[in-house]
């Protein structure tokens, strides 16, 4: 009975073809590149996505098109408020919102075609639609054309990314109360905007905001802003982002929303209870985190266990309890970032070929796009003094670094953590401009055990913004030369 239910479920599809070696579901940072590296290793592989576009949340509606935005509104706020410092003078400075928007949607469309083209380069064979597991080695397709498919796999990949995390009473509209994907494409300049959660993607888009003129509030439930931040790099972010007019309102909880007139009542009191106050907005945006995406997609259907969260539980090869399937990014536990998911899926497929693969979660570098970034490795001071290792620190002002001096952007600092008795780094974080290109000399000191006293002395260009982390280094085991 069981196969004539399997046969009857299976009629009106068409079958893709022969068996793949590999099928991914997703073709997000994880799935794109799990794809591209099985291809790469001899295995006969097919990718799924339903988007129609590839590159998941992060190229189409996040990391990608925010940094476009990041990047057009800091070169509008250097112009209004840095040029003529510089001796750059001009009149009539105005922001062209849709120019600005399509700059950033031919960044996005240029990527998304890149990686079809990797594709076809590597031979992986692409279904656009919305794939569910149907058993361990079949993926039914819903096409973005029409029509269905069953795609066969001795392995499958389970690369579903996340999604907007909603709150309850909240419902998001992307017109007035927005998602990161509403943030990304709004057609007017708010005048009021209030962000709801104090993470990275809060910060940056209220900063693309702020930056185009917007006021910016932003309401935490947290006592802090950013939580896996080192406290005392948070601190002065913090005071940064005042500095740049930000509005922050920490120990605060959302109870209701009115979006009957033209814009937006939140009703907000103390996390703790209180006195109850009313915010107006024009736009809200809700950035109070992710989910894993990974309900609907058949998971139950053939027994593959997930924790509360929805999180695939995984072993350390990214198997399931579910023999041939796999689950890699956002969908797994672990820190939900692109270039977590890109190692994940790599790791993945390496271990379905038969060879070794290898992740190590403790030098995952996070970074926030804000200006100047904050980018970290490793552990906070917080997490260190917690373990009882006996440590030592390091830091650095990045007003005493020449090049910073020299292009006037010289706020934040560099922080550097070792073991007291073997000077081995345990954490290194940075507030400085680029500070997510500087970390990655910290990521790779890390990932090969070295010491503060190893950067010290190796030889850093001169001048640039990287000498500062050699300066906290030698401040880190000894003295640093410039403070």
């Amino acid at each position: 009975p069981h196969a004539a239910a399997w046969a009857s479920a299976c009629r009106g599809y068409a079958a893709s073809g022969e068996e793949s070696d590999v099928v991914v579901i997703g073709g997000g940072p994880g799935g794109y590149v799990a794809a591209i590296k099985a291809a790469q290793l001899g295995l006969k592989t097919t990718c799924i996505e339903k988007r129609g576009a590839l590159g998941g949340t992060c190229l189409n509606v996040g990391c990608i098109p925010s940094k476009a935005l990041l990047h057009s509104s800091h070169m509008y706020h250097e112009a209004k408020s840095s040029f003529a410092h510089h001796g750059v003078k001009f009149s009539n400075l105005e922001v062209d919102l849709p120019a600005m928007m399509a700059q950033k949607d031919k960044a996005v469309s240029g990527l998304t075609k890149g990686i079809e083209g990797l594709f076809k380069k590597n031979k992986v064979e692409y279904v656009k639609g919305f794939g569910k597991l149907v058993s361990p080695s079949e993926v039914s397709v819903d096409l973005v054309d029409g029509g269905s498919t069953i795609v066969k796999g001795k392995n499958i990949i389970v690369a579903t990314g996340s999604d907007v995390k909603s709150l309850p009473g909240v419902t998001i509209d992307e017109k007035k109360i927005v998602s990161s994907t509403g943030a990304l494409a709004l057609t007017e300049i708010p005048k009021k905007l209030v962000v709801i959660g104090a993470g990275y993607i809060g910060l940056e888009m209220g900063s693309v905001w702020n930056r185009l003129g917007s006021e910016v509030t932003v309401v935490e439930f947290a006592p802090d802003i950013v939580p896996s931040m080192d406290g005392e790099i948070r601190k002065q972010f913090q005071r940064m982002l005042e500095k740049q007019k930000f509005k922050f309102m920490l120990k605060t909880k959302v109870v209701g929303v009115d979006t009957s007139g033209s814009g937006v009542k939140l009703t907000v009191e103390p996390a703790a209870g209180g006195e109850q106050t009313v915010i107006e907005a024009d736009v809200v945006l809700v950035s109070a985190g992710r989910v894993p995406y990974t309900a609907g997609i058949g998971l139950d259907a053939i027994g593959v266990e997930t924790d509360k969260g929805g999180r695939v539980l995984v072993d350390n090869r990214f198997m399931t309890n579910v023999k041939g399937v796999y689950a890699i990014g956002d969908a797994i536990p672990g820190p939900m970032l692109a270039h977590k998911a890109e190692e994940d899926g790599v790791a993945c497929v390496e271990f379905i070929a038969g060879k070794e693969g290898h992740v190590d979660y403790d030098t995952v570098p996070g970074v926030v796009y804000t200006h100047p970034e904050v980018a970290s490795v490793g552990k906070t001071e917080e997490q260190v003094k917690a373990s009882g290792v006996a440590y030592q620190v390091g830091k650095f002002p990045l007003l005493a670094n020449s090049r910073a001096k020299a292009i006037d952007d010289a706020e934040g600092m560099v922080k550097v953590i070792s073991e007291k008795e073997t000077d081995r780094i345990l954490g290194v974080h940075i507030m400085s401009p680029g500070a997510g290109e500087i970390i990655h000399e910290a990521v790779l000191a890390l990932q090969y055990g070295a010491s503060s006293e190893d950067i010290a002395r190796t030889c850093h260009a001169h001048p640039t913004v990287s000498e500062a982390l050699k300066e906290a280094c030698m401040n880190t085991y000894d003295k640093a030369i410039h403070m």
